[in-house]
């Protein structure tokens, strides 16, 4: 089974196009933070997954998601090497999103990620039989 669930931030804004078929592909970088910092550098450790995600899921990602908007992918990962601009191979973790779930949204970017504001208490609500009994903790046997 080939399956990977990440969580992390967009790199870069998403760029779609639409294939000979008539198939929309959107692709954006999602970087994850390692938990652990470098022992050298005080900066967090991060991987990058390039994704792809196709037909609607794309569409959706596409209209939604911009850079630094947080992101849950489920996909397929491969594995794909290139020679890099100065002659060293190197590699890139690739994702065929399944599922991308958007964990911020366009409000959390104006409110700059503050908390919200705790609500308002509400008045109390008419009891209603819901056939449950109430239990005092005390009487519990453990």
């Amino acid at each position: 089974m080939n399956k990977l669930t990440i969580i992390g931030n967009l790199t870069r804004d998403p760029e779609s196009r639409t294939t000979a078929s008539g198939s929309t592909v959107c692709s954006f970088s999602v970087a994850v933070n390692r938990r652990r910092s470098s022992q050298n550098s005080n900066q967090p450790e991060a991987d990058f997954f390039r994704v792809s995600a196709w037909n609607q899921l794309g569409e959706n990602c596409q209209r939604y998601l911009a850079k630094g908007r947080k992101v849950a992918v489920v996909g397929r990962v491969s594995v794909s090497t290139y020679q890099a601009n100065d002659g060293t191979t190197r590699a890139s973790l690739d994702v065929m999103a399944e599922d991308v779930e958007f964990l911020s949204s366009r409000a959390d970017d104006n409110a700059g990620f503050a908390p919200a504001a705790p609500a308002a208490p509400r008045a109390a609500a008419p009891a209603m039989d819901t056939g449950f009994q109430e239990v005092d903790d005390e009487d519990l046997p453990f």
